[in-house]
């Protein structure tokens, strides 16, 4: 089962100064349009051949996003199973962030 994370539970601990590691899994289009700042873009499609260049430093909150978040929920299911264990998914997704936590951030 795949751990899944609230908007509000990750922008309480980014406020709180915990270390989070951000995997947006969505298309280069969907990045350049809007991203979560210091996210690193690896696009669902491109995970298994990229898993790689995941990583995290020791300690933090891993947590991958998507646009609604069931891509994110796949991204985390596959990372679990090419060993990079306790990777989150953003609940909702970027959308979901943009309506609870920062309305700034274009929706689409």
């Amino acid at each position: 089962m795949v751990f899944q994370i609230s908007p509000r539970e990750l922008a309480d601990a980014i406020a709180a100064g915990k270390p989070v590691y951000l995997i947006d899994v969505r298309k280069p289009w969907e990045h350049e349009r809007v991203a979560l700042p210091g996210s690193l873009l690896v696009p669902l499609d491109e995970l298994t051949e990229r898993a790689d260049e995941i990583e995290p430093p020791p300690g933090a909150l891993v947590v991958a996003y998507c646009h609604h978040g069931v891509r994110s929920l796949s991204a985390a299911a596959l990372l679990d199973r090419l060993g990079l264990p306790g990777v989150a998914s953003l609940r909702g997704g970027i959308d979901a962030w943009s309506r609870e936590i920062d309305p700034s951030l274009p929706r689409y």
